[in-house]
């Protein structure tokens, strides 16, 4: 089965506020490797949100050309997060499930210079 929309994948968990630029930095040679090397990837982003207790909640989205290409990601069960060896050294939480959305429109350029 071939999607016709863009596919949003979103992920959020969290981590200690003072590991922030770390944190940022292993995503960047663990996740945003893998996402930027698998056919069908469009882009990323990794967002964070200072909740003010001494941690921050981590957002990755991802954008896909289809649901094939979330596959080629994560696997053959692309509702559930994927993790890498060292995130226990980070993450607070592991929540086991994503979520995907279909982008059914979109406008702007977004990104950081």
């Amino acid at each position: 089965m071939t999607d016709t929309h863009v596919i949003l994948r979103k992920w959020s968990g969290r981590i200690r506020t003072a590991d922030e630029q770390a944190y940022v930095a292993y995503v960047l040679g663990t996740g945003g490797d893998d996402y930027g090397s698998t056919p069908g990837s469009l882009g990323y982003q990794i967002l964070l949100r200072d909740l003010g207790d001494g941690t921050t909640e981590v957002t990755t989205l991802s954008w896909w050309q289809s649901m094939d290409a979330v596959r080629a990601f994560a696997g053959p069960r692309p509702e559930l997060a994927r993790y890498y060896p060292d995130d226990d050294r980070f993450l607070l939480e592991r929540p086991e499930l994503v979520e995907h959305h279909r982008v059914m429109a979109s406008h702007g350029k977004i990104g950081l210079a």
